[in-house]
């Protein structure tokens, strides 16, 4: 994933910049990068590997030394960013959240059109951002390039670009991520999350739709491309990458996980001592649904921060299961021989939702009933970087469809296991079970989940869950 944070200010803007950034270290786990730019030393860069120590350690020194009016930085869960490009637009700062199916077609069409070459990151591939930009400059000015560029890639994009002059923001043609303005009286910022600047002083200003473009300055914010019609927001911005401060087409990622939470509820047929969410993204479904339920909430375990990392930020996957594992700690009187039913935000692979549940039947507990607050995931997403998972055979649900179904699986079969109503999703829902060693599971229905963000069905993306674009 990644997210990102500029500013246009009358005043340096680095303070403001620095914060607004460190605001979405919830988002990625790898790299941040900061840009300012200023009339007397011109442009200023910095990244950093914030594998092992958050965005706000890494620059403690550079927020002391850069200088500017106009700035843009990121949390990179993947490539290093933002660049700094020298192109016939003059000097530009870019940086994008994005995910690019197309990358061999685009850089064929580039090489044709006369580009000369990319860098190659440590892993081979090719910087996104850097071909966005290779996109932005094939056109003569700088608000065609982006809108050539939003158009082009099959994937998402939004972007920042900053000159001299101010920053250009560009929302996902479709809307599928978010960028929203924000205001105060010497200043405009852009944001992904729109809590990000509320603690430095700003108000909402506006949000931006699918395909807008607008720029900022320390005067004003002006619209240079209306936005379209048609918008495929990511649900899973209310489900999981969210924080829960954050909200997203004026809904609440918090109030939409309690009315997640409170319709899982209604369905549900057990009758647990408790409802306890998994840390910490389970919380808050896990409140909703015992408010609706009646039956107490409780924490029977508890995440380790302090010191910890994030648990998927290690390369390897057997690495981030050991963190995962080792910063849960049970508080036993609130475990033994109580029947609990556990919320996660989801199921991808299953391993530290298993090793969790063995975890809490060490410690002592009767039955643990498993309740993901979204439906079974079948396809892996195409339009962000929802994990690092390279096959659609790294979710346990296409695992166990694969197994069920002898290798023998077509649209039509997953169209069936998609169904909750369907014979063969019990079947699916059954095996994971079994596999999981869970007392019972139940997912969260998709038309239930929908129902809980509470804006129109079509404007939502749900394509890892149905296959529906």
């Amino acid at each position: 994933m990644g997210g990102f944070f500029g500013v246009a200010s009358k005043e340096d803007c680095v303070f403001d910049l620095f914060f607004g950034i460190d605001y979405h270290s919830h988002l990625g786990t790898r790299r941040g990068g900061m840009s300012v730019y200023s009339a007397k030393e011109g442009f200023n860069r910095a990244i950093h590997s914030i594998e092992n120590s958050p965005f706000r350690t890494k620059f403690d020194k550079e927020v002391q030394v850069m200088h500017g009016n106009l700035g843009i930085g990121c949390i990179s869960d993947y490539e290093p960013q933002p660049l700094l490009v020298r192109s016939h637009h003059g000097t530009y700062s870019i940086t994008t959240v994005s995910k690019i199916n197309n990358v061999e077609e685009l850089t064929k069409l580039v090489f044709d059109n006369g580009h000369s070459h990319f860098l190659e990151m440590s892993g081979g591939d090719i910087n996104s951002t850097e071909l966005v930009a290779a996109l932005i400059n094939e056109k003569e000015n700088l608000v065609e390039g982006i809108k050539y560029a939003l158009e082009k890639i099959d994937g998402s994009l939004s972007l920042l670009l900053m000159t001299p002059k101010g920053i250009y923001c560009a929302r996902d043609r479709l809307g599928r991520t978010p960028v929203v303005i924000g205001k105060k009286a010497d200043a405009y910022c852009a944001s992904f999350e729109n809590f990000a600047y509320k603690n430095l002083g700003y108000t909402d200003y506006k949000e931006l739709g699918p395909g807008e473009i607008d720029v900022i300055t320390a005067d004003n914010c002006v619209t240079l491309v209306n936005p379209g019609k048609d918008m495929k927001i990511c649900t899973f911005l209310w489900i999981y990458y969210g924080y829960p401060s954050s909200s997203y087409e004026g809904i609440s990622v918090e109030r939409m996980r309690y009315v997640c939470g409170e319709k899982m509820a209604g369905r549900d047929n057990v009758t647990p001592d408790v409802v306890a969410g998994v840390p910490d993204s389970g919380l808050a479904h896990a409140i909703g649904y015992a408010n609706a339920s009646k039956v107490p909430f409780s924490r029977p375990f508890i995440k380790y921060t302090p010191t910890w990392p994030r648990s998927f930020m290690p390369t390897m996957q057997s690495q981030r299961n050991l963190i995962a594992k080792m910063k849960l700690l049970a508080v036993e009187d609130l475990i033994k021989d109580k029947k609990l039913l556990l919320i996660d935000d989801s199921i991808v692979r299953g391993t530290q939702l298993r090793e969790t549940t063995e975890f809490l039947y060490q410690s002592g507990a009767k039955e643990v009933h498993i309740r993901p607050a979204c439906p079974p995931l079948l396809y892996g997403c195409k339009y962000l970087n929802f994990s690092r998972s390279s096959s659609e055979m790294d979710l346990i649900t296409r695992r166990v469809i694969d197994r069920l179904e002898q290798g023998n699986v077509t649209q039509e079969v997953l169209d069936e296991y998609a169904d909750p109503e369907s014979e063969k999703y019990e079947t699916m829902v059954e095996e994971i079970r079994k596999e999981l060693n869970f007392t019972t599971l139940r997912f969260n229905r998709l038309d239930d989940m929908l129902d809980a963000v509470g804006i129109d069905k079509c404007k939502l993306c749900t394509y890892c869950w149905n296959g529906k674009e």
